[in-house]
């Protein structure tokens, strides 16, 4: 993936987190980062410095291996642990209940999946995922199409 990116005219820009080897625990639901330590998960791993760069990024793509058609436990750990860039509180957007971002700007946020993900069930996660962060969705790609995947990071 990082030699198609670098081969595609903007290497800058974009920074490849390798998550493999890190300690990334689930979120627990304490609720400490909106009542405590707004912001900052209450957790001590190796996952507060990506949620700062999550935070000040314009796209996150997450490339997961897949079982059962789902995105892996680790990739899932990632995507729960957001909640420290939304509040508490709540808001009816589009006839549909939304939490109060915390910060002015949120990453898009797009996958690539590598085994015999659901396509269309990645889809709408994904789509979900990137509305309850007030964000869009780049869409879900099989590693097969990860040069279409590619198109949409550089555009």
């Amino acid at each position: 993936m990082e030699e198609l990116l670098r081969g595609g005219g903007n290497a800058a820009g974009f920074e490849l987190i390798d998550t493999t080897g890190m300690n990334i625990s689930h979120c627990v639901g304490c609720n400490c980062c909106w009542l405590k330590t707004p912001g900052v998960c209450a957790i001590q791993d190796d996952y507060e410095p990506i949620l700062r760069k999550m935070n000040r990024a314009d796209q996150v793509w997450l490339i997961s291996d897949t079982r059962f058609g789902f995105v892996s436990w680790q990739t899932k750990n990632i995507v729960d642990r957001i909640m420290p860039l939304v509040t508490m509180y709540l808001k009816v957007k589009d006839g549909q209940m939304r939490h109060v971002m915390r910060y002015d700007h949120q990453p898009d946020i797009g996958i690539i999946y590598t085994g015999d993900g659901d396509q269309a069930y990645l889809e709408r996660w994904c789509q979900r995922t990137a509305l309850n962060l007030g964000s869009r969705s780049l869409g879900v790609f099989s590693e097969r199409d990860k040069k279409e995947a590619v198109v949409c990071m550089l555009s």
